[in-house]
């Protein structure tokens, strides 16, 4: 398949680029050779391509930064995506849409299901969910797939902070009662590699399987990497941020079940498989 990937320098978009281009004719384009925010920029480039597939991960993710830059994360996160799916149409391409599980206000007891109401409470999870809206009603072949509590090898994220402040830190304290599905880019990306050679389209809830809490992953993070840090739970209240953050995010994965695929593996199976990952490239 010829994949066209954006936010190609991202913390996912470089696992999709790096392992779907393996198998597949992968364009990936970063902020600097895309501007998603220009739409003759987005229909010159796709039109060129002419891509099967357009996997957008190309995002404005600064979560707190959002509550004050509304603009510039609507501009991205929702008139990007409008400007890439009427690129995809024009060329008949698939269009896979990543999305977030801040589209839901956390105040469930169980698990999210696809279908649920969204309820985004932040500036980010709002962008996002317009950008959601823009691929249901102008794409005719998309995939949209949220996801939460992304780490991988490339750029910053929670397992990394983690691991550097444990060479520093004797004790943390770790938020407790937020709780969620942490997400390891390979698995992510593997999934959508089969995801998106499909014609299964609709939205996907896709994370490593299983739900934990901050303050347990921030426990699994050290005894799997072997750092004897001092992890002790505290409230929400007690770290305030500009925006809010859903208190339960976990999501139920009834779509890629119903659909046939194989689920991600258990989270902590892929926290493992990311520190030996880590090890070897460090």
């Amino acid at each position: 398949m010829k994949i066209l990937v954006t936010g190609a320098n991202g913390q996912l978009g470089q696992d999709v680029v790096r392992l779907l281009g393996a198998d597949h004719e992968v364009h990936g384009y970063g902020r600097d050779q895309l501007d998603i925010t220009n739409e003759n920029q987005c229909m010159e480039v796709i039109t060129a391509i002419r891509p099967d597939v357009v996997i957008h991960s190309a995002a404005y993710t600064a979560v707190d930064l959002a509550e004050t830059e509304v603009e510039k994360a609507f501009a991205v996160n929702a008139d990007g995506t409008k400007n890439l799916v009427l690129a995809a149409e024009v060329v008949g391409a698939k269009f896979c849409y990543i999305s977030t599980d801040y589209v839901f206000d956390g105040t469930s007891v169980s698990p999210y299901k696809e279908d649920d109401l969204t309820n985004p409470q932040s500036v980010y999870g709002k962008s996002k969910r317009a950008g959601e809206q823009h691929v249901e009603s102008l794409s005719s072949k998309y995939f949209i797939v949220r996801t939460s509590w992304v780490y991988g090898i490339y750029g910053a994220n929670f397992v990394k902070t983690m691991l550097n402040l444990a060479k520093t830190r004797d004790s943390l304290k770790v938020v407790s009662d937020q709780f969620g599905s942490p997400t390891y880019t390979v698995d992510l990306t593997l999934f959508l590699g089969h995801l998106v050679q499909t014609e299964k389209y609709g939205i996907y809830h896709a994370s490593n399987s299983g739900v934990c809490s901050w303050y347990d992953f921030a426990c699994a993070i050290f005894e799997e990497s072997g750092s004897k840090v001092t992890v002790d739970p505290c409230s929400t209240e007690e770290f305030p941020r500009p925006a809010p953050r859903p208190r339960n995010s976990a999501m139920a994965h009834g779509a890629i079940l119903a659909n046939g695929f194989e689920d991600l593996q258990p989270w902590r199976m892929g926290l493992k498989e990311f520190l030996k990952e880590l090890e070897i490239n460090s």
